[in-house]
């Protein structure tokens, strides 16, 4: 059975990514974990809105939900 590594998003360390060897996955310690997770409540990190970034890809996408078209 091969061995799934990844690397740790917060400090960048090798971790283990199988499950019964790293319950904290894919951070290498609950440390890293907790670093990560008091980011987003301080907002440190946090998933760009519309209003806060310009044009993806060359799409304007509308803002209200009546205008968009559904498929």
């Amino acid at each position: 059975m091969s061995r799934l590594i990844g690397v740790c998003p917060q400090c960048g360390q090798q971790s283990s990514l199988d499950k019964t060897q790293n319950c904290w996955r894919p951070f290498c310690s609950e440390r890293c974990r907790l670093l990560d997770l008091g980011a987003w409540f301080d907002e440190s990190h946090r998933i760009a809105d519309k209003s806060s970034t310009e044009e993806i890809d060359g799409t304007d996408w509308p803002t209200d939900p009546d205008q968009s078209t559904r498929h």
